[in-house]
């Protein structure tokens, strides 16, 4: 079998995808894209409540089974990973087991505090123009980019 997708798609591709994807959402649903809002959607469908979107289920069920069929389906040669080989390679896995449950913990607090994911906010929030997830945006931005210059210096410029 010959692979069908690139390891990533280009940018120039994805990002205009999503702002068509985000606008015709509105237009025929009239509700944000976000994983959290489908996760949470997704725990209610579980929970047997009334007031649960259906198609956020879909959603949050084929982000799950798309990103299976991809690796194994559509790529030859594909494993399974953790995602976390690069601190793997600096760190020992005592270590990087609390670190990614710690860090999970924190962005799903996050998360809730916020009233939805950075694909929410940073996606549907800011193209609303909603001063919330603009100020969120700039937070999580902000965050993303000390932390990773922090872990550059810890690491002596490995991760």
């Amino acid at each position: 079998m010959f692979d069908l997708l690139p390891d990533r798609v280009p940018w120039y591709v994805v990002g205009p995808g999503l702002g068509v994807l985000m606008v015709i959402l509105f237009a025929v649903a009239n509700q944000p894209l976000g994983a959290s809002g489908a996760y949470v959607q997704t725990a209610g469908f579980v929970r047997r409540r009334a007031d649960v979107a259906v198609w956020r289920v879909w959603y949050f069920v084929g982000m799950f089974v798309g990103g299976i069929l991809v690796t194994q389906v559509l790529r030859t040669g594909a494993e399974i990973r953790s995602g976390y080989d690069a601190l793997r390679a600096v760190w020992p896995l005592w270590f990087v087991t609390p670190l990614v449950f710690v860090g999970a913990i924190v962005m799903g607090y996050g998360a809730a505090t916020a009233g939805g994911c950075t694909s929410g906010h940073g996606l549907c929030g800011t193209a609303q123009r909603s001063p919330a997830s603009l100020v969120t945006t700039a937070t999580f931005m902000a965050s993303g980019i000390a932390t990773t210059f922090v872990l550059r210096l810890l690491t002596g410029g490995d991760l």
